[in-house]
């Protein structure tokens, strides 16, 4: 089911992005893979699937360790804790969840060490949740202008998670704040390599509204996969 459910997720994502008004090329599906085992990610990658989205560095080390790099584009979507941040080189493309103007220069000091450079999302918490990490909104311009001259990362645009709710109508407003958050912010004047393209948001539930309203990334894992182990916990039949 899997190369169904990825045409299925894929022609979803066209049509919202010919409804909004948009080239269909313009919106990559990261494949999430959190908890899902090598051989159906396998399965993924031949029906297609480039980009995957892992949450967690040392479970995303043994997978990409056993499938590698070629035909794979990997990136890091959970949360990345500082003690990780040495362990994200050579095996992440693209970082989405930094959510903070510190965890952006302890990046960069690991990149400038190695002579790299990192590509990043800055991480905004548009709803403004207690439990949720991100930059403050308001706060966003100055982290922006705080990262720029670190030569180590590279801010290619924004991603948010916004509150679960069933009706994905609930998800829209929060998609168009970081929207019109990127748009306000592109103006900013930096004196490092800044680019604002990339908007990851959307997930299974909630990707169409997403792309209607100007996702670049959508990351997309149980509408391909079914339910997590973890998720079929106290599941009947």
């Amino acid at each position: 089911m899997i190369a169904e459910n990825l045409v299925q997720v894929k022609y979803r994502i066209s049509e919202a992005a010919k409804r909004s008004g948009r080239d269909p090329e313009s919106v990559r599906l990261v494949v999430v893979t959190k908890q899902i085992e090598v051989g159906l990610i396998a399965e993924a990658k031949k029906a297609s699937a480039v980009v995957f989205g892992e949450n967690k560095v040392q479970e995303a080390r043994e997978k990409i360790e056993s499938l590698g790099h070629k035909g794979f584009e990997w990136h890091f979507i959970g949360h990345l804790q500082k003690n990780k941040i040495k362990y994200v080189f050579g095996l992440f493309d693209l970082v989405h969840s930094v959510d903070s103007a510190a965890l952006a220069e302890a990046i960069h000091e690991k990149a400038a060490a190695r002579n790299e450079v990192m590509p990043i999302l800055l991480q905004v918490n548009v709803s403004g949740e207690a439990s949720k990490f991100g930059i403050d909104p308001e706060a966003l311009p100055e982290t922006i202008r705080a990262v720029a001259p670190l030569e180590g990362v590279r801010i290619r645009g924004l991603m948010t998670i916004p509150p679960y709710d069933p009706d994905p109508e609930r998800s829209r407003v929060y998609y168009v704040r970081l929207r019109e958050l990127r748009d306000a912010c592109s103006g900013i004047e930096t004196r490092g390599g800044v680019s604002l393209d990339e908007l990851s948001m959307g997930m299974s539930g909630d990707y169409e509204v997403a792309v209607e309203e100007g996702a670049t990334l959508v990351r997309v894992g149980t509408a391909i996969f079914g339910p997590r182990p973890s998720e079929r916990q106290g599941m009947v039949g």
